[in-house]
C-alpha cells in the first residue's frame, strides 16, 4: 500500500512524505503507483524548480518526503502541494486497497 502523510501548520501544508508501493498490478503495469508516482514528481519539481523554493527532498528506494523551509509563506507552493493532496485522495476514494492519505496539524 501506498502512504501519503502531509503535514499542515497554520493551516498551510508544510510537508508530504509518500511511500510504499500500490501492489495494484505487476511491477511496470501498475497504474495506481505510476499516477502517484508521476504526480509526487511533478509537485516536487514544480516546488523546487519552477517556484525556486529551497525545499528540502529525499528521496529513498520507495520513499519521497519534500519540506518547505520554516518560515516559508508561498501561495505557490501552498498550491501545488494542497493540488497534490486532492489528486492523491481522489485516488485513494478509486483504489483504497492501493493507497491511504493522512493528514496532521
Amino acid at each position: 500500500m501506498i502512504r501519503a502523510g502531509f503535514v499542515k501548520a497554520n493551516g498551510r501544508f508544510k510537508s508530504f512524505v509518500v511511500s510504499g508501493h500500490a501492489g495494484y498490478a505487476e511491477s511496470g503495469s501498475d497504474i495506481v503507483c505510476a499516477a502517484v508516482s508521476s504526480a509526487v514528481q511533478l509537485t516536487a519539481n514544480a516546488v523546487t524548480e519552477v517556484a525556486g523554493i529551497k525545499a528540502k527532498v529525499q528521496v529513498n528506494e520507495d520513499n519521497i518526503a519534500l519540506t518547505l523551509p520554516n518560515g516559508c509563506e508561498s501561495d505557490a507552493a501552498e498550491l501545488l502541494i494542497a493540488a497534490l493532496y486532492l489528486h492523491l485522495s481522489l485516488l485513494a476514494e478509486d483504489y483504497n486497497d492501493a493507497i491511504q492519505v493522512l493528514t496532521e496539524e
